[in-house]
């Protein structure tokens, strides 16, 4: 992940974390929730989209970088709910190694037809 520090102010985008939890259901198995762990300011910025198939039907693939301050609850399979998206988190990274800012790598799915 190659990001760098974020200018003061440049935290404009306000965002919900969302942590996975797993319950059971009564018929067995398992289903995921997600629960909020708190609203933040972030700088979310898409990085690139390409086309894909899933579940027969065409999409997009869409990669977004998202720097918050830094935390320690948080883990990739989380996600952050921005604007009405679900972006979920595949990677996280220290900035700079000071524990000051927090760099999260997600994916969203987009289906378009």
């Amino acid at each position: 992940m190659n990001e760098r520090i974020p200018a003061l102010g440049t935290l404009t985008d306000r965002v919900t974390l969302l942590r996975k939890i797993e319950s059971s259901e009564p018929e067995g198995g398992a289903v995921a929730v997600y629960s909020a762990l708190g609203v933040v300011w972030a700088r979310v910025r898409q990085l690139s989209a390409r086309p894909s198939l899933a579940e027969d039907a065409r999409g997009q693939a869409i990669s977004h970088a998202v720097v918050i301050r830094f935390r320690t609850d948080l883990k990739p399979g989380d996600r952050i709910a921005y604007r009405g998206r679900t972006l979920e988190i595949a990677a996280l990274a220290d900035i700079n190694g000071r524990r000051a800012y927090l760099s999260c790598q997600c994916s969203e799915r987009a289906v378009t037809g």
